[in-house]
């Protein structure tokens, strides 16, 4: 496939998985294939039988414990971040067995443009070809790519300098403090008994909820298993317990708590949602027992006020600063 120009969106057709001989193991056996994200439908085919690798999704298996050579194929829905993204490439091309074959994909301003020059960096041959503001790239693991290590260290768990704690590209504001959590921490207070964490990232909430001696237990909760990891790191306190989950759905979280911090997201493919940050609140709601606390900041546009009046016995005036607003509510 050739390159198509800037705005040509030409048909070409599904790039489907297919056995090949070369792609086999010892005695025969087909070697299996992975994903990485869910690209969209009509663009590339994920395999039957794939075992899914992000870390966005709970449940699934890891890229990193991928062994060496050990795929046919991978299909990656690439994500936006330059480092982040060149290490699941790295990744990808360090399991695939020299041959396997690698399908990788992002909208065009989100990483995409920049793909075929990454693949062609790790010393790939690559057909590329856009559809639907999509890049979608395709190639064989060569025998020997250039450049893994160094990009999987780059991309890889490190200690943030920013932060001071372990983060790694890709989890949420992963190399500085978000300027909302900077705000709320102050006001988090002195809290009692058991509580939550939602949407916990690398723990910095958590962290300053664990500094009131009468917290008994805080579970931090977030969808991106590389944000719990890097939060179990971080927090080293017998009182903290780890759950990467969605936070809308954490129906495993003993109920009813006494408290619940949280920063929660209101993006959604780079498109702020407030229907995002009213279902944390909701499912803060549902997991507060009577007379518990949602301590929570979101930005100051984002209309939060109806919802907690409705979910909660009492609310707390707004308290707004550099863009953000601190909420609170009392179940």
């Amino acid at each position: 496939m050739t390159p198509a120009n800037a705005g040509d969106e030409p048909d070409f057709p599904t790039p489907a998985l297919r056995a090949d001989p070369s792609h086999e193991g010892q005695g025969g056996r087909t070697r299996p294939a992975a994903a990485y994200g869910f690209p969209p439908a009509g663009l590339a085919t994920v395999p039957p039988g794939a075992v899914q690798v992000s870390p966005l999704v709970p449940g699934a298996g890891a890229i990193e414990d991928l062994a060496d050579a050990s795929l046919a194929r991978m299909v990656i829905a690439a994500p936006p971040g330059t480092l982040e993204r060149r290490y699941v490439l790295a990744q990808a091309l360090r399991a695939l067995a020299a041959g396997g074959e690698l399908i990788a994909l992002a909208p065009k301003a989100k990483g995409g443009a920049r793909l075929r020059g990454e693949l062609e960096a790790f010393g790939c041959a690559v057909g590329e070809t856009a559809k639907h503001h999509q890049r979608l790239c395709r190639t064989t693991a060569p025998p020997a790519p250039r450049g893994l290590a160094e990009a999987i260290a780059r991309g890889g768990p490190q200690i943030a300098p920013g932060l001071g704690l372990w983060s790694q590209p890709g989890v949420f504001s992963w190399d500085s403090l978000d300027p909302g959590s900077a705000l709320l921490i102050p006001a988090i207070g002195e809290l009692v008994g058991r509580g939550a964490d939602l949407g916990c990232g690398v723990g910095v909430l958590a962290r300053a909820a664990l500094a009131s001696p009468a917290v008994s237990e805080i579970t931090l909760i977030d969808i991106d298993r590389r944000a719990v990891d890097a939060a179990r790191r971080n927090i080293d306190d017998a009182r903290a317990r780890f759950l990467q989950a969605d936070a809308r759905e954490a129906g495993a979280l003993p109920a009813p708590l006494d408290f619940v911090v949280m920063n929660p997201p209101f993006h959604v493919a780079g498109a702020a949602q407030s229907d995002l940050g009213r279902a944390f609140i909701a499912a803060a709601a549902g997991m507060l027992g009577k007379g518990g606390r949602l301590i929570m900041v979101a930005n100051a546009a984002l209309p939060y006020e109806a919802v907690l009046a409705a979910l909660f016995s009492k609310v707390a005036p707004a308290r707004r600063e550099a863009g953000y607003k601190i909420l609170g509510g009392v179940k």
